[in-house]
């Protein structure tokens, strides 16, 4: 990737409901997650969760992040996928641009990252990415 957008985002609302809860089975939850992003890429990001909680806590997710702003000196709206675990109060993410999301000035984007933290105000996160 030629590209690095550094950027920090805040979580603006979480909010997270069960859809199948069956007695002595896992945790599964929807979450609706809606982020604030400035810095390299600036504007804002709706999230769709899907997640599986085991006993001890710890949780496994999926989930596309559709992000409306600007990356660089480039406007539009792009996808990220997002899959990750939760383990010992620790959140890790591979994300990744999916492909032909990109919309505007962003036809063509490519790229992702990898995205840890635990509970803060504001998470740093780096994007690498490049144009088709």
């Amino acid at each position: 990737m030629n590209h690095s957008a550094a950027t920090t985002f805040r979580v603006e609302s979480w909010e997270e409901d069960a859809y199948d809860g069956r007695e002595g089975e896992r945790k599964l939850t929807r979450a609706r997650v809606v982020r604030a992003y400035e810095g390299d890429l600036e504007g804002e990001g709706r999230t769709e969760y899907l997640m599986m909680y085991r006993e001890d806590g710890s949780a496994s997710f999926v989930g596309h992040e559709r992000i409306v702003g600007r990356l660089g000196e480039r406007s539009g709206s792009f996808v990220l996928q997002r899959i990750g675990t939760y383990t010992e109060g620790v959140a890790r993410e591979t994300l990744s641009v999916v492909a032909g999301s990109g919309t505007a000035q962003l036809l063509g984007l490519v790229g992702g990252g990898v995205f840890e933290s635990g509970h803060a105000g504001e998470y740093p996160l780096t994007l690498h990415y490049d144009y088709e």
